[in-house]
């Protein structure tokens, strides 16, 4: 067998078994199969928060450098995953998403035999290339996996698998750190990777045919017992090289100035020249993918009524989720509060937001639209975040968590509504594209949320550099329920019709 058969017998999407591609709520079990690395992407992203002080007394490192450990993975992250979209579109959603529960299980045995920080943090990054290929398909294999009227509520399932994950890792990094190592941080990441190989791949619908033509539904296509196959050609022209460099480009640059600005050993003037140099790369990857043949960022999809404010408010809420995730522990241990009570009311945050994104919505009134929950969640995430950073913390006891939980139910009544209305406005043919587009601006709103905090507290002091860092937070929260707002009808609505096919 030569090398290209090998290949593309490595490739190939298998069908699952005809017992589970028959049933009728298969969809289900593809829905709870990206739960898995919903749920695995966000538990890395918690765990390592609380892991930063034992990090720097290992390696003898300080707080900025440390902080990299987080950056590094969310820099490739928001770097790839508008190239894995595409890429996934020509070898196929489900091989790409498998190949990443397998690069990131790698990844992470390697990060905890790690002997030296600047060996972590490539690690890390390495991490960071199996998350782009899990969260770049995670949107689009959900929202075109399950019936239209079930999106909102998949789509919420799917935030809870995070807000679970989100909410176990400040409770379960204090426990590793305390009772183990730092290392099990990273080590408890490869059984749960293997456990997503195998349901993928049993689980997942095939996203290709067997001679290599896409299986995507067509925006306004006839559909029989409520399954639609279509095979749409493949876009010409050369992947957009330039435009994946600018972006990395320019996200380094602001990234590296916020970590310079926040004590990083870099001269004074580094910071201006990086601002500049994010801005100018900023400028320069507007007019690259304006004329790009294949664009990363595809400006034609980002000018669809509604996909560019949703993009900015799914950021917003996820600098909203992570600031205080990063923050919290900073302020309370800062207090006097131990770390591991300190873990368990910053809990309270992400908890509150699983809980909220899958059964918040029962306790609003049965017709709002999703434009009035994402109006409604960014209110109440405002409202939390505002007390948070009024009320006295000592003792750390119910009122200080009540903050965090209603800041955290807000959250979770915005993000799955916004996620809902983006993925409606984009056409079907581009599902990839857009998911990663809106795991992209995720990504973008959690490295704020990480680098933001350093930032304050480096500025200002821990109490208060973090109140200043949560009242403009409250602010933010208050911009994004102007930002939420209607799609626009037509051709976009008939776009995000959902239908799937069964293998």
């Amino acid at each position: 067998m030569d090398a290209t058969a090998f290949a593309a017998r490595l490739l190939a999407e298998r069908p699952r078994p005809r017992g589970i591609a028959g049933w009728r709520h298969a969809h289900w079990l593809a829905v709870g199969t990206v739960c898995l690395g919903a749920f695995l992407g966000q538990l890395t992203a918690s765990v390592t928060a609380l892991v930063f002080p034992a990090l720097g007394r290992h390696f003898d490192a300080g707080f900025a450098a440390v902080e990299w450990v987080a950056l590094s993975y969310l820099l490739v992250l928001v770097a790839l995953l508008a190239p894995v979209g595409w890429l996934s579109d020509i070898v196929g959603r489900k091989t790409v998403y498998l190949g990443g529960f397998a690069v990131f299980a790698l990844a992470s045995l390697g990060a905890g035999l790690s002997g030296s920080l600047g060996l972590l943090v490539a690690f890390r990054a390495v991490q960071a290339v199996g998350g782009a290929m899990m969260q770049a398909n995670s949107v689009a294999i959900v929202a075109r996996s399950v019936p239209e009227h079930a999106m909102r509520r998949a789509l919420g399932i799917q935030a809870a698998a995070q807000g679970l994950g989100l909410a176990l890792g400040p409770s379960l990094g204090g426990l590793l750190v305390a009772h183990a190592s730092w290392r099990w941080v990273f080590w408890i990441n490869v059984p749960i990777g293997v456990l997503g190989i195998l349901a993928g791949w049993f689980l997942l619908p095939r996203t290709r045919c067997r001679d290599g033509a896409a299986v995507v539904p067509l925006p306004r296509a006839r559909r029989r017992d409520g399954v639609t196959v279509a095979q749409l050609p493949r876009e010409e022209g050369r992947f957009d090289l330039p435009g994946l460099l600018l972006l990395t480009g320019a996200t380094t640059a602001l990234l590296l100035a916020l970590s310079t600005a926040s004590g990083l050993p870099l001269p004074g003037w580094a910071v201006a020249v990086l601002l500049l140099a994010s801005a100018a790369l900023t400028l320069a990857l507007v007019r690259q993918e304006r004329r790009a043949a294949r664009p990363i960022l595809a400006p034609g999809l980002v000018n669809t009524p509604g996909v560019r404010s949703g993009l900015l408010v799914a950021l917003i809420g996820y600098l909203l989720l992570f600031c205080p995730l990063v923050l919290g522990p900073v302020l309370l241990t800062g207090a006097g509060v131990p770390v591991a009570r300190a873990g368990l009311v910053i809990t309270a945050l992400p908890a509150a937001f699983a809980v909220a994104a899958t059964v918040g919505g029962a306790l609003l009134p049965r017709g709002w639209s999703d434009v009035t929950r994402c109006r409604a969640g960014a209110v109440l995430a405002g409202l939390g975040l505002l007390l948070f950073a009024l009320l006295p913390v000592h003792g750390a006891g119910p009122a200080t968590a009540g903050p965090l939980l209603l800041a955290g139910y807000g959250l979770g009544l915005l993000l799955p509504a916004n996620n809902a209305l983006v993925m409606r406005a984009i056409p079907a043919e581009c599902a990839a594209v857009g998911g990663g587009m809106v795991n992209m601006a995720r990504s973008l709103g959690t490295a704020l949320g990480t680098a933001l905090p350093f930032l304050g507290v480096h500025l200002a002091g821990a109490e208060s550099g973090g109140r200043t860092v949560l009242l403009a937070l409250a602010a933010v929260a208050a911009s994004a329920a102007l930002l939420s707002g209607p799609v626009g009808g037509g051709a976009a609505a008939g776009a995000g019709r959902v239908v799937r096919r069964r293998a």
